[in-house]
């Protein structure tokens, strides 16, 4: 019998037998979160155009100090050093910003689409070593599990502004009154889909059956556990759906704020 000696299969970057566009699911990765990344920075340092009646973008919500009614503490503190740009979006996006950061999808999606880590499955990739997520930064990875109940809790504050986003100034009774707007709907809808990412967590799965070696002999935790587990089915669509809606959300609020959109009234 013929012996037919092992030969060296390693690729150079971007080097594949694939014949398949490959590169678009990566591509359309890279410039989908690039393009949040680059709005929601620019948006949290505009310190304007954030609020508009009851509604309150959701990328400065909660908002600990500022300028709107919404403040819970009301303006910016004499303290605060000067040196520093203020903007209330810039005391709270750090922290739903990590969980999304973190996230088992996204670091898969961003690794190939930013790193090439690899590119794609069978894709030559730019580096020959292998450090995974047990070394220095990436092993900053695992805060992940910790930032999801700051995102549980994120999810209650914004659940909150829908409920004050039904009720608006009525001059005529000194007081507010009952009505949905599109702005309305749009930061609901945003809500649902941020539960819907969130609870369908890795993380989420593990905390509420998951740490059971028989989750079955536990039936609360058994049924929470197949809730979010139906949730994590489509975790990667809730990722992006989410992602989407909460920019939209502020970019609707920003433009009805600066007179360039309506906001229609349903009720």
């Amino acid at each position: 019998m013929q012996v037919i000696p092992v030969t060296d299969v390693s690729r150079g970057f971007g080097s594949t037998s694939r014949r398949d566009a490959w590169w678009v699911a990566p591509l359309a990765v890279f410039l989908g979160l690039s393009t949040f990344v680059v709005y929601s920075t620019w948006a949290a340092f505009q310190n304007a155009h954030y609020y508009f009646g009851p509604y309150l973008s959701p990328f400065y919500a909660p908002e600990i100090w500022g300028a709107s009614p919404h403040a819970w503490f009301g303006p910016k503190p004499a303290w605060f050093p000067a040196i520093l740009p203020f903007s209330p979006a810039l005391l709270i996006l750090p922290f739903p910003g990590l969980f999304r950061f973190t996230c088992y999808y996204y670091r898969g999606a961003y690794y190939k689409a930013f790193w090439a880590d690899p590119p794609s499955c069978a894709i030559g990739e730019p580096r020959k070593s292998y450090w995974g997520e047990q070394t220095f930064p990436l092993i900053l990875q695992n805060v992940h599990r910790y930032f999801m109940y700051i995102a549980v809790l994120f999810l209650v504050m914004l659940s909150y502004d829908v409920w004050k986003a039904m009720w608006w100034p009525d001059p005529a009774a000194g007081g507010e009154k009952f009505g949905i707007g599109v702005g309305t709907i749009i930061l609901a809808v945003n809500v649902v889909l941020l539960s819907c990412y969130t609870l369908g967590c890795h993380v989420m799965r593990h905390l509420v059956g998951g740490s059971h070696d028989e989750v079955s002999r536990h039936p609360i935790c058994d049924n929470a556990y197949a809730c979010s587990s139906a949730l994590n089915y489509k975790h990667q669509l809730f990722a992006w759906l989410s992602l989407f809606t909460v920019g939209f959300a502020d970019l609707y609020v920003r433009l009805c704020s600066m007179g360039i959109w309506t906001d229609l009234r349903i009720l």
